[in-house]
Order: C-alpha cells, then sequence, then structure tokens
C-alpha cells in the first residue's frame, strides 16, 4: 500500500521542523562566538575571533582565559579517569549479567539500573551527605582525615562513576548478548587457555562496544552539571566554571566560545564511535 503524497509531505516537514529546532539553537550560540560585541546578542557588529585568541581584557579569548582553561582541564582529567573506571566495571557488569546466573539477578540488575532514573542533583546530594557522614565519623572516632570523602575531584569522580556505570554497562551488555558463544568453544577445543579466548576472540568482538562506551562516558561526564554541582570543591570542571561565570559575570561571547569548541570536540567523538562501529561490525 502506497502512502499518500501529502501524508509523505507531511513527514518531510515534521523532520525538517525536529532537525531545525534541534540544530537551531546550536547555530546561534556558535554565531555569537564570532560576533564583534560585548554581548551575545544581535545586532551584528561584524565578525571576529577575539572571543577566541585576544589576550586583553574586555574581550579576553577562551585560549588566553586562565580559569575557563583550568576549568576544561579539571573536566578532561574527571572524563578520563570516570571513562577508564566505568568501561572496566561496566565491562564486569556485563559479563556477569549475560553469562551468569544467580540469586536475584532480576532484582540486582534493577539495582544497577536505578541511578539512571534518579535526579543527577538528587544523586549528587546523597553522596555529599553519605561520604561526608564517614568523613566525619572517622575523623571523630580516629582522627583521620579523609581529604577524598570531602567536596573535590576525588568525590566527583566518585558522584559520575555511579551512574555511568550502568550507561557503560548497558552499552557493553547489548554487545555481548549478540556474541557467538561457538566461537570460544571452538577457540578452548584447540588448546587455547580461557585468558587467550578472553584476549583474542572476545575482546576483539566487544571493542567497538568498549571505545561506544568510553566515548559516551567521557561525554556524559564532561557534560554532567546537576551531580557534579553539589559534589565540587575548588577545583571546579568546566561547566561549573561556565555557570559561575554566568551568575557572576552574566553570559558573554566566550562562553559561546566555549560552546563551539565543546560542539566541535563531541561531535569528532561521536563520528569516530560511528566510524569505529562500522569498521569493526561483523560482516
Amino acid at each position: 500500500m502506497r502512502t499518500p503524497v501529502h501524508l509523505l509531505w507531511i513527514y518531510r516537514a515534521y523532520v525538517l521542523v525536529f532537525f531545525l529546532y534541534l540544530v537551531g539553537p546550536l547555530v546561534a550560540a556558535a554565531a555569537f562566538a564570532f560576533n564583534d560585541s560585548l554581548f551575545p546578542s544581535l545586532p551584528w557588529r561584524g565578525f571576529t575571533l577575539d572571543w577566541f585568541v585576544s589576550p586583553v581584557e574586555p574581550k579576553l579569548g577562551l585560549f588566553h582565559d586562565e580559569r575557563l582553561l583550568r576549568g576544561l582541564g579539571n573536566s578532561v582529567y574527571i572524563g578520563v579517569i570516570v571513562a577508564a573506571l566505568s568501561v572496566a566495571a561496566g565491562t564486569a557488569n556485563a559479563f556477569l549479567f549475560v553469562r551468569k546466573d544467580f540469586p536475584f539477578k532480576s532484582f540486582f540488575y534493577i539495582l544497577m539500573v536505578v541511578p539512571l532514573v534518579i535526579p543527577g542533583a538528587i544523586l549528587g546530594i546523597s553522596i555529599l551527605v553519605f561520604a561526608s557522614m564517614i568523613a566525619n565519623f572517622a575523623d571523630r572516632e580516629f582522627g583521620l582525615f579523609l581529604t577524598w570523602l570531602r567536596p573535590g575531584i576525588p568525590l566527583v569522580v566518585l558522584g559520575q562513576f555511579s551512574f555511568l556505570t550502568t550507561i557503560t554497562s548497558l552499552v557493553i551488555a547489548a554487545r555481548l548478548q549478540k556474541f557467538d558463544m561457538a566461537l570460544e568453544e571452538a577457540a578452548l577445543n584447540l588448546g587455547a587457555s580461557g585468558l587467550r579466548v578472553l584476549m583474542t576472540v572476545t575482546f576483539p568482538f566487544l571493542l567497538p562496544a568498549l571505545f561506544s562506551a568510553v566515548v559516551v562516558a567521557f561525554l556524559v561526564s564532561f557534560e554532567n552539571f546537576n551531580t557534579t554541582l553539589m559534589l565540587v570543591g575548588s577545583d571546579a570542571p568546566l561547566t561549573v566554571t561556565m555557570y559561575d561565570r554566568m551568575v557572576k559575570v552574566g553570559s558573554t561571547p566566550v562562553l559561546n566560545a566555549v560552546s563551539v569548541v565543546l560542539m566541535l570536540g563531541s561531535g569528532m567523538l561521536a563520528l569516530l564511535s560511528v566510524v569505529a562501529q562500522q569498521e569493526k561490525s561483523p560482516s
């Protein structure tokens, strides 16, 4: 049965409006990063790269703004650590829930997924209260000052790890479910050890999912705000630094310049993830 022409045009119009709705704010934010004005608003006053490269006020550029660069460095540092930890734990979780049967498996699976449905602010507050309670008890009873349980980068890593592990577990488990166990059995029958089978047969098959999980975990960690805001100390990541700049100074085109850099970086990582999936997918 052929689709009526008018319904086809309605569908195409809907898709066009939908993507304009998604892309429009990003294009506007990027455009104002090149506007020769002290404010990210119309009218257009000419093209400039000052908000990226200017070394002097009032148009101090992103690449000369020490506070924004420090926040960017903190975000990259946190993102790399969280991505590595969450992918390692997510891989273990994937093998556990896909390959093993144990009592209350469904309950523990639901428990693993729960952090995804808890609001980030609530999750951050809960972790902060719990960590502070342990730190205060250790200080009071044993004289131990556990700085890593106080607001700061270690606590931010712990907070983000708590929900990013769920995401990486689901990504890797989805790939692992497609694996043909006969391949492992054939390798074992040929005399390969369990570790060798894991490294030469199973992990190469999981590599696209592992790479995608790393990319997703890093990007989600990088842009996370709600949970991070509750756990951050003096070394603030980029999202919190931008929020603090907005509150104290107001919006300036340098924040738009940051947005351009983040959009380009995120797009490149997402593209690499897609290419890796296509190249490594089984024929």
